[in-house]
């Protein structure tokens, strides 16, 4: 498993895409940074982390024999892995966030950015962005932001904590390459942020309303019950879990 260790770079992401195209990549070739200067999340926001404190990386993934249905499966295959690793560092109450965040007492520890290649209707590859707070202490403007060392009080060993999400992370894709889908997407439902709880959400047009999460579907889509009795699927750009 290569590991490519920059100072700075721009994104992690754009880095291993562009090697990509130059090059052959072996799978789950990892590129960590030491700080990013256009960390990307979820619908185009921006991590933001400071130097040296935290894990900013990306892993390129082989995907062309796994047999997917749909892509959303690596999303909660990665969630996943992220999640087991940080119980095995004991950070407490760690839930998923849908889609992809990992939360611990309902804080943020960690952001997830997949791309996927697609050709002939197939995802070929992907790669992995992940940004977890490690030793950062300070979120300036990030009330819901925090880090394993604010959670824990423990400074850890970003070398270590790596090695053991690239390892969980391997786990979870053998899971899916072997065609276990729903054994990953009970898993996953079962640690959904705010499953069976009374939350509060706000539509793309700024409306907020009531609802239940139920769970999710295979394409991605959060099922939320309405407050007629509806369950209606709603997509990553229609919907903000407000928290």
């Amino acid at each position: 498993m290569p590991i490519i260790k920059v100072d700075a770079i721009d994104s992690t992401n754009s880095f291993l895409k562009k090697l990509n195209g130059k090059q052959f990549i072996e799978d789950f070739t990892v590129v960590v940074a030491k700080h990013q200067t256009q960390g990307r999340g979820q619908m185009g926001a921006n991590w933001v982390s400071e130097s040296s404190k935290n894990l900013t990386f990306s892993v390129f993934v082989d995907v062309s024999a796994y047999n997917l249905n749909t892509p959303f499966y690596l999303s909660m295959a990665t969630a996943l892995a992220v999640r087991a690793a940080l119980s095995t560092l004991l950070i407490p109450k760690l839930n998923i966030k849908w889609p992809n965040d990992i939360l611990s007492r309902n804080k943020k520890l960690c952001g997830i950015l997949i791309e996927n290649v697609i050709k002939k209707a197939h995802v070929q590859h992907v790669v992995i962005g992940i940004g977890l707070n490690v030793n950062q202490t300070v979120f300036t403007n990030l009330p819901k932001a925090s880090s394993l060392r604010n959670v824990t009080g423990r400074n850890y060993n970003l070398d270590n904590v790596l090695e053991i999400l690239i390892t969980a992370l391997k786990q979870n894709f053998s899971v899916l390459k072997a065609g276990q889908h729903e054994q990953i997407k009970l898993l996953y439902e079962t640690h959904l942020f705010r499953k069976h709880k009374p939350s509060t959400f706000k539509d793309a047009e700024g409306n907020l309303f009531s609802g239940i999460i139920k769970g999710v579907s295979s394409q991605g889509a959060l099922l939320v019950l309405l407050e007629n009795e509806v369950i209606k699927a709603f997509t990553l750009k229609e919907l903000t879990l407000l928290y």
